[in-house]
């Protein structure tokens, strides 16, 4: 019932190095797409003045984000929620952060566009939209490994693969969210902030 993922293990550290500071004193952060609920403790454990919503579309994970909260007996993470980001009606009114970290490749396009149009009416005027994992950038060679990564993905699911971070930018400004920086991270992964405007 509590899953354990090796990749949360290796990337939670250098992931939050570049996401604390961009964190808030205080105010609501929801993950998207929470997976087995490592990230979530990983970063609530740091931040206590912050409250965490973490969520996710698949039953079985919520349970294992569940048994992870309460290990880690945090009281600023509240109770998993479901959520499709495909949907118009998100279980959540607002936050003051958005962070989702390894869904966009692994997901339709439509989750992307999904995330950026849930994302933007959350958040207000300023609100940040964190997203971790790999993309192509025109114009930049894509490491072999990432390439290998795409292959396999698209072998499993036709509508899955690396997006490019131009094509995911374009989405997220007609949803009045402006790239604001993407920072090289280990692995050949990127780390994307965008801010609501």
């Amino acid at each position: 019932m509590k899953k354990h993922a090796e990749s949360a293990e290796r990337n939670r550290d250098f992931i939050f190095e570049v996401l604390e500071p961009l964190l808030p004193e205080a105010g609501l952060v929801l993950e998207i797409a929470s997976g087995t609920g490592q990230h979530v403790v990983h970063f609530a454990e740091r931040t206590p003045d912050l409250s965490w919503q973490p969520t996710d579309l698949a039953p079985e994970n919520l349970t294992s984000i569940a048994h992870w909260v309460d290990e880690a007996k945090l009281e600023n993470v509240r109770a998993p929620l479901l959520l499709d980001v495909t949907s118009n009606e998100w279980p959540v009114a607002r936050a003051d952060v958005v962070v989702c970290i390894n869904m966009i490749h692994i997901s339709p396009w439509k989750a992307t566009r999904g995330l950026l149009r849930g994302a933007a009416r959350l958040l207000e005027k300023g609100g940040l939209l964190f997203l971790y994992g790999p993309y192509r950038i025109e114009g930049r060679a894509t490491a072999p490994s990432n390439l290998e990564f795409d292959g396999s993905l698209k072998e499993r699911d036709s509508a899955w693969g690396l997006r490019k971070l131009e094509d995911v930018a374009e989405a997220a400004e007609k949803q009045g969210l402006a790239l604001a920086a993407h920072i090289d991270t280990p692995r050949n992964n990127l780390s994307i902030v965008f801010h609501k405007t």
